[in-house]
């Protein structure tokens, strides 16, 4: 079995529109320090795994090639400028937050967990917002909660971070 950091997308590894969504390339912002953290993590031996609720598909205010897209230009950007990039991305496009796959519902990391043979509790779970945390938790693995300029409430988490960088301190 291998271990994971999972990370959230929206937030953590680019810049998160408060009440809005990410619908295209132009509108998408890289926070600092994510490509040398992604560097590091893959360093350490651990896959590096995107998990993100993306309802803008299903809300009709994006299209699925629209998101290809932008995950495509994502990894290109890593594999690019930092010779790294992720090794999945999970994203569920679903628009009710009932669904069985959107976050904070696990079912996104144990899809991950069971196609590449991860040990959960080995494995981090890293988010911005609460959903992120849940998720991580109903999965088994230790979270880190990345405080941002939109946080309203700190959830338990294993650690609290303050920059993305502070997850190197753990992992």
């Amino acid at each position: 079995m291998t271990k994971a950091v999972f990370f959230d997308r929206d937030g953590v590894i680019n810049a998160r529109i408060k009440g809005a969504y990410i619908r295209n390339w132009e509108e998408f912002d890289f926070l600092p320090d994510v490509g040398e953290v992604l560097q590091k993590v893959k360093a350490k031996g651990y896959l590096a795994i995107i998990i993100t609720n993306q309802r803008g598909v299903g809300l009709g205010l994006m299209s699925q090639t629209d998101l290809d897209d932008i995950h495509a230009r994502l990894q290109k950007h890593f594999n690019w400028n930092y010779d790294v990039q992720f090794d999945e991305i999970f994203y569920c496009t679903d628009k009710e937050d009932t669904s069985e796959r959107r976050k904070p519902s696990p079912a996104m990391l144990l899809e991950a967990s069971k196609k590449w043979d991860i040990d959960l509790a080995s494995s981090w779970m890293v988010g911005d917002s609460i959903s992120d945390i849940e998720a991580g938790e109903r999965a088994g693995t230790k979270t880190a909660y990345l405080v941002t300029r939109h946080t309203e409430r700190i959830p338990k988490a294993t650690v609290v971070i303050h920059r993305i960088t502070d997850l190197l301190q753990h992992v």
